[in-house]
């Protein structure tokens, strides 16, 4: 399996399985079973999912060893700030069975982060935690996270597919050695991106589809990608990425495709904020 060397030498499966807006119990751990069963080894949940017993249920049924898995959860903005974060980690925990998590995250760029961030900095110290970082963050917030704290993020997760390419955010990851790691891989099926001509055409000598293209693509850039599906031949079709690879004409081609901007969330528009600061659930 392809990994990814995080900044603090932890190695990252670099093709995980996601399972955001699978709120259905028994069918999310379904397909956490089927992932496991088909080789991901990567599975990214959070507080906020609501589904954070079915990934653990489904890991303690795979007969995976714990160690040969790496769970990736993260604490929403409702629990921002020091005293909340623990006390969601350790919900989190409990839900998960897990003993420890392989990464934690937080969840967006809004309330006390920075009081987050002290509290998962503590985690990592203790053993409990063995990566920390961060999704959705713009290039400013980040930037004062790294200057703010001891410990620079591992992860970046945020929105990267063809049409959304964030190159200009990557390369200041770079300097900091933070991964990209890329939740809606696939633009949530928008703009027609499963059936884009481009990435047909570049995936038809391969025998591959455009999903497959992509995710191809996100490896070759070193991004993680988290793709989700419910569907087994889709979760078979997206980890079947070993037997091909893209000429640096197809990643030209599809470097074509960026629009420069979000399609799905823009994280700095003011009704986003609000919005997502609305949001609130039972863990």
């Amino acid at each position: 399996m392809e990994t990814v060397k995080l900044n603090n030498g932890v190695d990252m499966p670099q093709t995980g399985f996601g399972v955001f807006q699978v709120t259905d119990q028994e069918q999310c751990e379904r397909a956490v079973l089927d992932a496991l069963e088909v080789g991901y080894r990567l599975i990214d949940t959070a507080a906020c999912y609501g589904n954070e017993r079915a990934v653990g249920a489904a890991l303690a049924k795979s007969g995976v060893p714990r160690e040969d898995a790496f769970i990736a959860s993260k604490v929403w903005i409702q629990d921002a700030g020091y005293e909340r974060t623990r006390a969601s980690f350790e919900k989190t925990l409990a839900n998960l069975g897990t003993g420890y998590l392989d990464l934690y995250l937080v969840h967006m760029p809004y309330g006390d982060y920075h009081g987050s961030w002290r509290a998962m900095e503590e985690l990592v110290r203790k053993g409990r935690v063995r990566a920390i970082g961060v999704c959705n963050f713009l290039p400013d917030r980040l930037a004062d996270l790294v200057l703010s704290h001891d410990i620079a993020p591992a992860v970046n997760q945020i929105e990267l597919h063809p049409f959304c390419q964030q190159r200009a955010l990557r390369e200041l990851m770079d300097r900091s050695d933070i991964k990209a790691m890329a939740w809606a891989p696939f633009a949530e099926g928008r703009d027609g991106i499963f059936g884009n001509d481009t990435l047909a055409a570049i995936g038809a000598p391969y025998g591959k589809t455009p999903a497959q293209v992509i995710l191809r693509w996100l490896r070759q850039e070193g991004i993680v990608a988290i793709p989700k599906s419910v569907h087994r031949e889709r979760i078979e079709q997206n980890f079947a990425l070993d037997d091909f690879a893209l000429s640096p004409d197809d990643v030209e081609r599809i470097r074509a495709l960026d629009r420069a901007r979000s399609l799905i969330l823009d994280v700095g528009a003011l009704d986003e904020v609000h919005r997502l600061h609305s949001i609130r659930f039972d863990q």
